[in-house]
């Protein structure tokens, strides 16, 4: 019985490795004959022009710009805000006063040159034929921007801030559909 057994143990164990060992082997590949009618059932890949991937490039600068800008904006709209609260109550000195109007201006033409560059882009996708399929989540950059600008001229730079992160998803949907 025990020889039955040590015997058995052993041949159970060849066969198992037979087994794994013929799964291993290289089978040869079978060559498929293509027909005419599987190519005409592929779908033609629009053509991606390079005033398309010229805007695409635009608008992702655009975003970075944007998005940074909002980024660099909160402490400062912050700090304008702070000052002016503390202006009403307290009485600053000069020179913070003259630092504080500085910081005003710098922001409010910051938001004028981001507004230039959103509204060239935006142009271009009102005159550019191949980009007028994305003009619909495109449009409108400028007149946010021109909120933004009339919110900062208002002295509200914490408010100003609401507009360009609409401006930022624009952007985003827009590079999302582009190729």
């Amino acid at each position: 019985m025990k020889t039955i057994r040590f015997l058995i143990i052993p041949m159970l164990a060849l066969s198992v490795l037979s087994i794994s060992a013929e799964a291993q082997r290289k089978k040869t590949p079978v060559r498929r004959t293509t027909t005419t009618a599987n190519k005409s059932n592929t779908a033609a890949k629009p053509a991606v022009t390079s005033s398309a991937i010229l805007a695409k490039n635009q608008v992702s600068t655009q975003l970075f710009n944007v998005n940074r800008f909002v980024d660099v904006l909160g402490p400062i709209a912050q700090g304008i805000e702070t000052t002016d609260s503390e202006a009403k109550t307290k009485k600053p000195t000069k020179a913070v006063l003259d630092l504080n109007v500085a910081n005003k201006q710098k922001v409010v033409q910051s938001i004028r040159n981001l507004k230039t560059a959103l509204s060239n882009l935006e142009t271009d996708f009102r005159t550019k034929i191949e980009l007028r399929k994305y003009l619909p989540t495109i449009q409108g950059i400028t007149d946010l921007c021109s909120q933004s600008e009339d919110s900062a001229i208002a002295g509200k730079f914490v408010a100003a801030k609401e507009p360009l992160r609409a401006i930022s998803k624009k952007l985003s949907d827009t590079l999302a559909l582009m190729p």
